[in-house]
C-alpha cells in the first residue's frame, strides 16, 4: 500500500472494550462493536480487535464478539488471541475477517506460520510480537509471550526475520515499555523491526498525540500506525489524524 494506514486497536476481555497502561489496570470503556461501527464511520482505514485473555485462559477468540463486529463495519478487521491452529483460523476467516493475527502460538509453534501461509495465502497472516527492552538480547529487546507475562529469550530482530521467512504478511511490534502510557511508540524498537523486514509493519503501543504518529512513519519507519487510548479516550479524531499527517507530507487516505 502506498498511504498510512491509521488502524484503531480494540482490546477485548469478556466482550468488552478494554484498555490498559503496560498490559495492566485495565478499564473498560464500552461496546466494541459500537465503537468498531463509530471508527468505521470515521475514516478509519482498518480495524484490530485483540481478545487480549484468551491465550492465558487457554481458550479460543470470543467469536460471538467478532461476529457483531463484522456486522456493523464497513472496513478490514484483524483479529488476534487465542489463535493455536489452522482450525481456528479458518473458524475466523470463514465470520469475514480479512486477516489474524497470531502471537504466542507462532513462538511455540513457527511452522503454524507456514502451514498457515500455505493455506490461506500470505496477506492473511499478522505476526503480533510483544515486546520489552532487555540488555541481553543482541537488538535490545525481547519478545514476550502469553499475554505479555513469560519472557521467550528470543531476540525480536532475529523472531520477525524469521517470521517473515516462514510466511508473515506483516508485523505488529507492540512496545510493552511504551504501551499506554501516550508518551510516544519506542521508535528504536518499531525502526529496528521495520528495518529488519521487507513486509509492512504496523506501529503500536504508546501514541499521545498527533506527533507520534508522524514519527512513527518518519523515524520509526512504519507503514501504519495503531491506535488505542489517543482515539479511544476522544483526544483526536480520525480525521484529524489523517489531516495532520497529510499536512506533514505523508500519504493518507482521506
Amino acid at each position: 500500500m502506498n498511504y498510512c494506514r491509521i488502524i484503531p486497536c480494540l482490546d477485548v476481555k469478556d466482550g468488552r472494550l478494554v484498555k490498559g497502561v503496560n498490559f495492566v489496570n485495565l478499564n473498560d470503556i464500552g461496546d466494541p462493536a459500537e465503537s468498531a461501527a463509530a471508527y468505521s464511520k470515521a475514516g478509519a482505514d482498518e480495524l484490530i480487535i485483540l481478545d487480549i485473555t484468551a491465550t492465558i485462559e487457554k481458550r479460543k477468540t470470543l467469536l460471538e464478539t467478532v461476529k457483531k463486529t463484522i456486522a456493523v463495519v464497513s472496513i478490514p478487521l484483524t483479529v488476534g488471541g487465542g489463535i493455536n491452529s489452522i482450525d481456528d483460523i479458518r473458524e475466523l476467516l470463514a465470520t469475514g475477517v480479512s486477516r489474524v493475527s497470531i502471537n504466542t502460538a507462532a513462538v511455540r509453534n513457527p511452522e503454524l506460520l507456514r502451514q498457515a501461509m500455505l493455506e490461506f495465502g500470505q496477506e492473511r497472516i499478522v505476526v503480533a510480537v510483544d515486546t520489552r527492552r532487555s540488555p541481553n538480547m543482541p537488538s535490545g529487546f525481547e519478545v514476550m509471550i502469553g499475554g505479555g507475562k513469560e519472557p521467550s529469550g528470543l531476540d525480536v530482530v532475529e523472531w520477525v526475520r524469521k517470521a517473515e521467512d516462514l510466511g508473515a504478511g506483516a508485523i505488529l511490534p507492540t512496545s510493552m515499555d511504551t504501551d499506554g502510557r501516550q508518551e510516544g511508540y519506542d521508535l528504536s524498537m518499531i525502526r529496528a523491526v521495520a528495518e529488519a523486514v521487507r513486509i509492512p509493519v504496523i506501529a503500536s503501543g504508546g501514541a499521545g498525540t498527533l506527533e507520534h504518529l508522524y514519527d512513527a512513519v518518519t523515524k520509526g519507519k512504519a507503514d501504519a500506525v495503531l491506535v488505542a487510548s489517543i482515539a479511544h479516550y476522544g483526544k483526536y479524531t480520525v480525521r484529524q489524524m489523517k489531516e495532520y499527517l497529510a499536512k506533514r507530507g505523508i500519504t493518507v487516505r482521506l
